[in-house]
């Protein structure tokens, strides 16, 4: 076989090896050196490889964000902020019709700009949710299927992990890709809303009634939550107004909610230590994960893959629009099998390069944010697609009464609010872009 070939069977081979369990780091790791091996013809090449790609991967300082990230998500957890947020968002809008659920959403929102994670943000309110939900006689249907969607406003709003990632890889400005992800995540938390609104109307049976909370119960619980509007303040204001780089102002973050913990009494000895192991182990996870895509990526390079994909879409002249959807209906695809982060570290290095090379008559940093963002959001889709959407496991492994496939048929009314704001956000970057042009 050429190295091209054997970079294409390279996929497949990828696929089968996640297929029977392997760990998606593991699997690339595994590619990624055998691959050299064939196409250099020698294995000094591939141990050359291992000797630098590592330090490379792992000096950039950019990469102290992810577990600075992750430790903000541990500590708002156990500084309540979780239920607060909850609390606050059920007293304004619990008594509506669905009300309960659109507060479970609205509560993973706020939580997801303290939290960089989708899981985290999901299994964090679902503990806080879930008895509410069930105590006003909603479906497991329409429970699960909430908090799976709401959850996927963790990687959404920012700060994000995986927007991070995406920052790296196609080498963009990470606090305007942060900036440029606060109206896309208004309008999905907006969508889901509007898709419980729609279903508990259709099927009325699937949710009941809460008595509306006095005017002094909501802004009392509205008072609870300043600490998350400060972080959020804090972290990404201060990054986007220059008063301290990505890193920094992640540090900071992880600083003010700890303290915010500390203060309500939710960060024990005990707790602070688990926090520590959690934060530790979720990282050591991310970073085997982008070991193992810089060592595939790496592999792909020395095939050419990326660049005789370039030479390939640009020469049948294929119009821009259509590469766009075509690779979107892929990561929609591919969402079905493997999780956020895979998908990025898989597919940025040989998805950018492609659509980059395309006129969609805007700058090159504009587009490359514009991109991000639809790449994240199809993405984000990709937790809650059956059948192994990530979000829909980690919730129902919650709500073990609810079939797998309630969970399922709960979370349909989201995708299609997804796709719905999918494709008004390609129609229209200036909803993505205006805010960063300010």
């Amino acid at each position: 076989m050429t190295k091209l070939e054997i970079a294409i069977w390279s996929f497949p081979v990828l696929l089968l090896l996640i297929a029977l369990r392997m760990p998606i780091g593991l699997a690339m790791l595994t590619i990624g050196i055998a691959g050299s091996a064939l196409v250099n013809g020698s294995w000094i090449a591939v141990l050359s490889q291992l000797k630098s790609v590592p330090y490379d991967t792992f000096s950039n300082y950019s990469l102290g964000i992810i577990p600075l990230f992750l430790l903000m998500g541990q500590f708002a957890t156990h500084g309540g902020l979780s239920k607060a947020l909850f609390e606050a968002a059920e007293s304004w809008l619990g008594h509506r019709k669905g009300g309960v659920a659109m507060a479970a959403v609205g509560a993973c929102g706020g939580f997801g700009a303290v939290c960089g994670s989708s899981l985290a943000t999901a299994a964090t309110m679902a503990q806080v949710a879930l008895p509410e939900l069930r105590r006003f006689g909603y479906s497991g249907a329409l429970s699960t299927g909430a908090l799976a969607a709401g959850g996927t406003l963790g990687i959404l709003i920012p700060p994000s992990v995986v927007l991070v990632i995406y920052a790296l890889l196609a080498e963009q400005n990470i606090a305007k890709l942060f900036v440029a992800a606060v109206i896309p995540g208004i309008l999905a938390a907006a969508g889901y809303m509007l898709a419980i609104s729609v279903y508990v109307r259709l099927k009325p049976d699937s949710a009941g009634t809460r008595d509306p909370a006095s005017y002094g119960e909501r802004f009392a619980a509205l008072w609870r939550i300043w600490p998350v509007l400060l972080v959020f303040l804090l972290v990404v204001g201060g990054i986007y107004g220059g008063f301290f780089t990505p890193t920094e102002g992640a540090a900071f973050g992880a600083a003010g909610t700890g303290l915010i913990a500390l203060v309500n009494g939710g960060l024990t000895r005990a707790k602070l230590i688990t926090s520590l192991v959690q934060t530790a182990s979720a990282s050591a996870m991310i970073f085997f994960i982008v070991l193992g895509a810089a060592v595939f990526n790496t592999f792909l390079a020395f095939a050419q893959l990326p660049q005789e994909a370039v030479e390939w879409v640009t020469s049948q002249g294929f119009a821009p629009y259509s590469v766009l959807v075509a690779i979107l209906v892929l990561y929609l695809v591919l969402g079905c099998f493997m999780d956020s982060l895979s998908m990025i570290l898989l597919t940025v290095p040989i998805f950018f390069p492609i659509v980059t090379e395309l006129d969609f008559g805007m700058s090159p940093e504009a587009f490359g944010l514009w991109f991000g963002i639809l790449v994240l959001i199809v993405v984000e889709v990709g937790l809650i697609t059956p059948p192994v959407g990530m979000n829909l496991f980690v919730i129902n492994s919650m709500a073990q009464d609810v079939p797998m496939t309630r969970t399922y048929a709960g979370a349909v009314p989201f995708l299609v609010s997804d796709i719905l704001r999918v494709f008004v956000l390609v129609l229209f970057p200036s909803i993505t872009l205006w805010l960063v042009g300010l």
